[in-house]
């Protein structure tokens, strides 16, 4: 529609196409239904391309199936890998995707890419503040004290 009201003001479809970001074959599209059926005629484009074969509740469900943590499908850690939201998906939804368009799902439900911060198990809080604050300090090298600048770089010491 925009592109309607750029050509209607006189613009060229090169400029148009520039303007939005299109391909210049699509303002030439554009403009030839424009000119064969009016305004009407491009309000009726349908969409381009496939139609998604996940819909809105199958989203909701694979949201709440991610919410619920890759525990609740069997695995043993709590890490979501594409692998296993892909498998969640077909479980869920009864559709198989490749793991890169997995990602591009997750991505559209607002999820990131985050990595669990791995800490031992048998990490002691209190040894670690010890070592930070005290003995680290005690074994770190100091430079030594800085000696007056010589007149000349050539002169040896």
């Amino acid at each position: 529609m925009q592109a309607m009201r750029l050509l209607e003001k006189g613009w060229s479809q090169s400029q148009v196409a520039r303007k939005l970001g299109v391909h210049r074959q699509s303002v030439s599209r554009w403009a030839k239904q424009l000119a064969e059926s009016g305004r009407a005629g491009l309000k009726k484009a349908g969409r381009a391309g496939r139609k998604p074969r996940l819909g809105p509740e199958d989203l909701r469900r694979i949201e709440r199936g991610l919410k619920r943590g890759p525990e609740a499908l069997g695995y043993a850690t709590s890490l979501w890998t594409t692998v296993r939201v892909q498998e969640l998906i077909e479980q869920e939804c009864g559709v198989s995707f490749h793991p890169s368009h997995v990602w591009r799902i997750l991505q559209r439900l607002g999820w990131s890419c985050q990595r669990p911060a791995s800490r031992a198990i048998e990490r002691n809080e209190e040894t670690i503040q010890y070592w930070k604050k005290v003995r680290w300090p005690e074994l770190k090298k100091t430079p030594p004290e800085k000696v007056a600048p010589l007149s000349s770089s050539t002169k040896a010491v």
